[in-house]
């Protein structure tokens, strides 16, 4: 596939989980991936993965809360390559502090990750992105189901779903659509829940078919 008609990615909150086999399976398919995380091995251990599957790759070492630095580096992420065809949002806080110890800066702080910097992400990429790209974010159970001991969770959780509904409203006239998969299980090294199966059920939700396109998908297993 010549270097122009690759499609393009960029993965935001990369790291060895559900968003590495998710880059690993669209970097097999032919995809060009941008990496942007906040830990530099992970990073560059994953793009030496993606470039021996011969993926070009670029990687941004960034903070996603700081969202004037990671505006700034997303843009010349997507303009290096000059069109985005897949932005992939995966940051999520785990804290352990329950509704009567979590403190309001706290859960600020963890909304900020898990929900506000999918908007500094996709303000950035919008310019180069056209119709037939796809916005996707893993999403789970804990926004029915939270946990007590870790409150922010599952408010990052319900709060980034709602937020892929209206983007999905506010993209869907360019022909642009987004996604949430809410991963109704616990991740695993063995059975339905593996990175990889989840990656799956991603790449999946990103093939919808557009006529009866669904904002959230879930993934039972």
């Amino acid at each position: 596939m010549e270097p122009e008609t690759r499609p393009a990615a960029i993965i935001v909150g990369a790291g060895p989980g559900v968003s590495g086999s998710f880059a690993r399976l669209l970097a097999d398919a032919g995809w060009d991936v941008g990496l942007v995380g906040a830990d530099e091995q992970v990073l560059d251990d994953l793009a030496a993965d993606l470039a021996e599957r011969g993926a070009r790759v670029n990687t941004a070492l960034v903070d996603v809360t700081d969202a004037d630095a990671a505006g700034a580096a997303l843009t010349r992420m997507a303009g290096r390559g000059g069109h985005v065809d897949l932005l992939h949002f995966n940051p999520s806080a785990y804290r352990e502090a329950d509704p009567l110890t979590l403190t309001v800066p706290e859960l600020l702080e963890d909304v900020a990750l898990g929900v506000g910097a999918l908007l500094t992400a996709i303000q950035a990429v919008r310019p180069f992105m056209s119709s037939g790209a796809r916005v996707t974010v893993t999403g789970s159970m804990a926004a029915d189901q939270p946990s007590a001991q870790a409150a922010s969770l599952g408010v990052q959780k319900a709060g980034i779903r709602n937020l892929v509904h209206s983007l999905d409203a506010t993209l869907s006239p360019a022909g642009i659509r987004a996604v949430s998969l809410t991963v109704r299980g616990s991740l695993s090294r063995e059975g339905a829940f593996t990175p990889d199966r989840v990656a799956q059920a991603l790449a999946e939700a990103m093939r919808q078919d557009e006529d009866s396109w669904r904002s959230e998908v879930s993934y039972s297993g």
